[in-house]
């Protein structure tokens, strides 16, 4: 395994089944909610792509988001009204929508923060389509839903 990717599989818990789960939002729902989540995870066993987790002083901020997208093996989108504010995290729910449309099978795993689905019916017509979790149900109930899904698609 190259040395680049050693990081993005280096998460401090359990591997499960080599599941990498990159973690799209924006850097104001990082403390709130994408750390918070990311620490669950991690704490379940899964292996976590966060900013925090990955990028080290002088990386390529494009090429380090663009690695874990292309390695994960889901993702997770925190949809808040910050996150369609910011360029960033849609050019990442771009990427992890190509992979899904390419790969023809469930990779986006949608996060609704502060916002319903009249919001995302305007700002994102085509995740309105997409059953979400709210993060009103605390963070051990995200990950839960996460946990469940991931392990249900892997029966397939």
């Amino acid at each position: 395994m190259a040395a680049e990717d050693e990081r993005l599989q280096h998460d401090g818990g359990r591997p499960r089944r080599g599941e990498t789960i990159f973690i799209c939002h924006a850097s104001e729902d990082k403390a709130s909610i994408a750390r918070p989540l990311a620490d669950e995870l991690r704490n379940r066993g899964y292996q976590v792509w966060l900013d925090d987790f990955v990028l080290r002083l002088g990386d390529s901020l494009r090429r380090e988001i663009e690695r874990g997208l292309a390695l994960c093996s889901y993702g997770i989108v925190i949809l808040s009204p910050k996150f369609f504010e910011k360029e960033w995290p849609q050019r990442e729910l771009d990427g992890l929508t190509a992979r899904e449309i390419d790969e023809r099978r469930k990779l986006i795993l949608p996060i609704w923060h502060l916002v319903d689905l009249a919001f995302i019916s305007k700002v994102a017509p085509n995740l309105a389509d997409k059953l979400a979790i709210s993060t009103e149900a605390g963070i051990d109930e995200l990950a839960k839903e996460i946990d469940r899904a991931i392990t249900d698609l892997g029966k397939d």
